[in-house]
């Protein structure tokens, strides 16, 4: 979603997040009369829709399963049906190609470090595609677990995780809900909850096989968000040494109040519709020529219009955090690119401003686009991360001594 600029008219633009497709959802030429006016209409609806629904539904719960089969909403039981199979078929399609992701760039190096993908239980007990690569030789100094962004997927990163790894750092990586190797309707995220939630299952396993280890969460852009929304969980907090995100998604507004009150109307009666008429040039993420061809090419990388549900939690999570800043205590380092123009950069100076913890640090990179792992300069920042965590380490250390 791309922040709300000046002049021009009023419009709420959404892209993808992955390929920076804009599509515009209500557009200036519609007045505020007629805006108020479709918000009833909608608001109607769905109201008539929330009492038919309502009132049927004794009707068929009282209805045994051989009754249902031959009355007419079985039609619709069949369509569902096959909705579900052939996402389960999309699914199996996904994993496949996830586990065909190079998980070695560097053959020379392939000896230093080891490296696998797992499949581990989320929250609701979907399956999650997850990766590790580890240093060999040495004792892990720490682990970095990567929460990718909106649309994209782990196997992503593996040139930073080979950079982490060199550096004696773990590395994980999960694909959230819907995304690369993991279960769900491609590009749909019913709730960032969802995502929040299997964040700390995959902590806890990562905890548990690596014990006393210390632990960083980095996230970038949408995944950012969720990472800063989870930091705010002390449960979760407590398993963290700090969090890195890159061009964090935290100040995503809709351009008309009107748009912000039928997005929950919208989410609930189609939340996997997906808005058309996308502006086919996008905005550009990167300026690696070579980077946006990678990542625009890879089947992994969800490149449809954005689906309405995955919109309204990206606005609902950004008006949380806005809401919360002040309750930061987390030590964070926030990156973001002053020419960014999927995500504000100012929204993370303003995070650096606002948060009350103590170990904080924000580096605005001049000229720099959204995607600052894959720009030209991806080494300077990996070494700009990488420093931080080595700097957060001994702290993590003299806090142990003190509390023994």
């Amino acid at each position: 979603m791309e922040r709300g600029g000046g002049g021009g008219g009023d419009e709420m633009m959404m892209t993808s997040g992955a390929t920076g497709r804009i599509v515009p959802v209500f557009r200036s030429v519609l007045s505020r009369r007629a805006l108020l006016r479709l918000a009833v209409a909608l608001h109607s609806l769905f109201l008539w829709l929330v009492l038919l629904v309502g009132g049927g539904g004794g009707r068929r719960r009282r209805a045994d399963a051989g009754e249902a089969a031959v009355e007419p909403g079985g039609k619709v039981g069949r369509t569902s049906t096959r909705r579900r199979a052939a996402e389960e078929d999309d699914v199996r399609r996904r994993r496949a190609l996830a586990e065909e992701v190079a998980m070695v760039e560097d053959a020379d190096g392939e000896a230093l470090r080891r490296s696998a993908t797992f499949v581990v239980p989320g929250a609701r007990m979907n399956a999650l595609f997850c990766r590790v690569w580890a240093p060999v030789a040495a004792e892990m100094r720490g682990i970095l677990v990567i929460i990718h962004g909106l649309n994209e997927h782990s196997g992503r990163y593996l040139h930073f995780a080979e950079q982490l790894t060199t550096c004696g750092f773990g590395v994980y990586a999960m694909d959230w809900i819907g995304h690369g190797g993991s279960d769900g309707l491609h590009g749909y995220v019913p709730s960032l909850d969802y995502v929040v939630e299997d964040i700390e299952v995959l902590l806890d396993k990562i905890m548990l096989d690596n014990p006393g280890v210390p632990c960083f969460l980095l996230g970038h852009s949408t995944g950012g968000a969720v990472v800063l929304k989870a930091s705010l969980f002390p449960r979760i907090r407590a398993k963290l040494e700090g969090i890195i995100l890159t061009s964090p998604a935290l100040r995503v507004k809709p351009a008309h109040p009107i748009v912000g009150a039928v997005a929950p109307i919208f989410s609930l009666v189609a939340p996997k519709l997906q808005f058309k008429g996308a502006n086919k040039r996008g905005i550009p993420v990167s300026r690696d020529p070579a980077a946006l061809l990678a990542k625009y090419s890879d089947p992994l990388v969800y490149t449809g219009p954005i689906r309405v549900r995955t919109g309204h939690e990206i606005l609902r999570i950004s008006s949380y955090l806005l809401r919360n800043l002040k309750k930061v205590t987390v030590p964070f380092m926030v990156l973001h690119g002053t020419a960014d123009r999927v995500t504000d950069p100012l929204a993370s100076q303003d995070l650096y401003n606002e948060a009350s913890s103590k170990h904080k640090d924000v580096r605005l990179y001049d000229g720099f686009l959204h995607d600052l792992l894959f720009e030209p300069e991806r080494d300077e920042i990996a070494a700009d991360i990488i420093g931080w965590m080595e700097r957060m380490l001994p702290l993590q250390t003299k806090t142990s001594r003190e509390m023994q």
